[in-house]
């Protein structure tokens, strides 16, 4: 099988993906033309079907998989498809396992990483907080750990909420190493909770959509009644860390224009912030960079980083 990933300008493809979104668009001259999204395990790549007439293009639908022929095509500095004939594929003609797009670290060792800082955590309350999530609830972490941390931008494959989620994780554990004035048990805690919400803004693969929970409520203020709901079942619980918890949760976008509830009042909700948007943003730009082959020239504009992208000279 050509992965995406493998894709270079001028080869001509037959293979089988999934094709994740199907539309019917217009050109500049009023001509209809079907504008798809395709993936395998290694990304996604567009897809165009100038001529409607041909074969196979009213018998698929989105999340289906299809069988394509096609040439690789380059426009505005990314691959592109033309694809000549398309029709829905056969049950026997594909392995739903290389379709989806799954991190490349090891799941059960950024498990086990996890409960290391889970344990570490001196405060009793928080550290039976995490513990309740991360360790003692078998049906939330098989969610969790399968699921990504966007449907897109960064970290959008099978075990990307937990990458992200550790990575930001360690950031913040640097930053205590920095800054003694941070409460790391209140920081790391806030750390691994500030995504779980994603769990239910976004469906699991292979849809890896919105939900109409994430439309309408977003996965901040989801996760913060995720943990509300833990802490208020919980005896004893501090009411003013209960507040601080959920506050880093609420504000860890940043900006109010970023989706963030609330913005930074206190110095760790601002670590939060710096980590998340950190990661967020160096595995973008890496996203950008590997998907870009053997391209050594400006990549194109990127709407999440706001910028002109080229991969640095050797």
């Amino acid at each position: 099988m050509k992965f995406i990933e493998t894709f270079r300008e001028g080869m001509h493809i037959s293979e089988v993906f999934l094709c994740k979104t199907k539309q019917i668009a217009l050109t500049k001259n009023g001509k209809e033309y079907g504008s798809l999204c395709l993936q395998d395990k290694t990304g996604t790549v567009d897809a165009k079907i100038w001529e409607l007439a041909s074969p196979g293009i009213g018998e698929f639908e989105a999340m289906d998989y299809v069988r394509v022929d096609a040439d690789v095509t380059v426009f505005q500095s990314a691959y592109q498809l033309n694809i000549k004939r398309i029709r829905k594929a056969d049950d026997r003609e594909y392995n739903p396992a290389d379709y989806l797009p799954v991190t490349t670290k090891d799941v059960q060792a950024m498990q086990h990483e996890l409960v290391q800082f889970i344990t570490s955590i001196h405060n009793e309350y928080l550290r039976k907080l995490a513990a309740g999530f991360f360790m003692n609830d078998a049906a939330f972490m098989k969610v969790f750990c399968a699921h990504s941390a966007a449907k897109s931008v960064h970290h959008g494959f099978v075990g990307g909420l937990l990458e992200h989620t550790l990575s930001v994780v360690k950031l913040c554990e640097y930053f205590c190493k920095q800054y003694p004035i941070l409460n790391r048990d209140l920081l790391l805690t806030a750390a691994m909770f500030h995504d779980i919400g994603k769990t239910r803004e976004l469906a699991p693969f292979p849809e890896n959509d919105y939900t109409d929970e994430g439309q309408l409520i977003g996965h901040i203020i989801i996760g913060a009644q995720m943990v509300e709901e833990r802490i208020v079942a919980m005896q004893g619980f501090p009411k003013k860390l209960e507040s601080e918890l959920i506050h880093c949760i609420l504000a860890h976008h940043g900006e109010l224009e970023y989706g963030s509830p609330k913005k930074p009042a206190l110095i760790e909700a601002l670590a939060l912030n710096l980590a998340d948007n950190a990661d967020a943003k160096l595995e973008t730009m890496t996203e950008i960079i590997k998907g870009a082959g053997d391209n050594k020239g400006w990549l194109g504009y990127n709407r999440f980083m706001e910028s002109n992208i080229r991969r640095t000279g050797e």
